[in-house]
């Protein structure tokens, strides 16, 4: 009798084994389907949808003055385009380290032969903000139609023109906006742009062009990322560098073959290399964790232009100062981590 109860007791506990696990079974088939859709949701998310606004001047010689024009422009945007987490929505062209001529052809020209998936690329202003007489252009009316659709990143690495006159048309648009990237501010005046060691000093040049731009940023209390000099100045590409690069793909190879005179015009002023300044914005948002950054207030003040050897109180400008007394919040963006150069170089190699 003690038999038969034991056996019936080890038959139940069977039973109840198998129905238990196959109700789990159950459970963990009904569950999949619903984990494979939230994955998928967070992978989308995780898409970062960007516009570009950019002065490019890649390969271009400097307009009224000799040597050539910047390349850093072209830096930010190959990175953007090999960026597995960015979808670029379109881009702008602005005048600054070029004309809008120049910055819309290269604009083209990187769209129709680099890009996979091509977009439409818009002519923006040529000139600096006129606050007595705002009007509109291609850009503008472009970027504004896609905010209209979906929120967006922009990344503005020129002059904040085409980005002051959106805000100015179409003030309602600011919630779309979830950061406008720029490269441009400092914490003091005191804080010169030297250029290699021979007394150059670099101008502030995107804020200098258009300052009502940024005042209006400011004053609209816009999302404003600003990677400014400080950041920059301590990222460096080199010859070793543009030969790594070269052997990539061929944005690479075009781009650093065209960065070559830019690289020698710095060792014409004392420098081994020179700083990518506006890819240390689109690294931002690709990888803010590579950037170091702090909360600030900022504002523009009145001081004697710092990029002139002489000036006895004859030559004042506007400055983009951030710190933590007086202004708009921003965030302010001043260190790369230990390992960035690496990563940089990286981020331009096909994945």
């Amino acid at each position: 009798m003690r038999d038969k109860i034991n056996l019936i007791g080890i038959l139940l506990v069977v039973t109840m084994f198998s129905a238990c696990n196959s109700e789990k079974k159950k459970d963990v088939k009904a569950t999949e389907p619903i984990k494979t859709e939230t994955q998928t949701a967070e992978k989308i998310e995780g898409k970062k949808m960007v516009w570009i606004d950019a002065d490019l001047a890649v390969g271009k010689k400097n307009i009224n003055r000799p040597g050539y024009s910047d390349v850093d422009d072209g830096y930010a945007v190959l990175q953007l385009l090999n960026a597995e987490n960015v979808e670029i929505k379109g881009m702008s062209t602005v005048f600054g380290n070029t004309n809008i001529e120049n910055a819309f052809s290269i604009g083209n020209y990187i769209n129709q032969e680099f890009m996979e998936q091509k977009i439409s690329v818009f002519k923006g202003s040529g000139v600096p903000i006129d606050l007595n007489n705002v009007e509109t252009n291609d850009a503008v009316e472009a970027l504004a139609s896609a905010l209209k659709k979906e929120p967006m990143t922009i990344l503005a690495i020129g002059p904040a023109t085409n980005i002051g006159l959106l805000i100015l048309k179409y003030p309602e648009l600011k919630s779309q906006i979830k950061e406008v990237v720029l490269v441009a501010g400092r914490r003091s005046p005191n804080d010169i742009f030297n250029i290699g060691t021979k007394g150059v000093k670099a101008k502030d040049l995107n804020f200098d062009l258009d300052n009502a731009a940024f005042q209006v940023l400011l004053d609209y209390k816009v999302p404003v990322v600003l990677c400014p000099f400080e950041i920059s100045s301590k990222v460096w590409i080199e010859q070793q560098d543009l030969d790594t690069l070269k052997t990539y793909n061929t944005p690479m190879n075009w781009l650093a073959t065209a960065s070559q005179p830019w690289l020698e015009q710095w060792k014409t002023q004392g420098a081994t290399g020179f700083n990518p300044f506006d890819a240390l914005a689109s690294h931002y948002i690709i990888a803010p964790e590579d950037i170091v950054s702090e909360p600030l207030l900022a504002r523009l003040e009145l001081h004697l232009d710092d990029t002139l050897n002489e000036n006895d109180k004859q030559v004042f400008k506007q400055y983009l100062l951030c710190d933590d007394t007086k202004g708009t919040p921003v965030k302010y963006c001043f260190d790369v981590v230990p390992d960035y150069h690496q990563k940089l170089i990286a981020s331009y190699k096909n994945k």
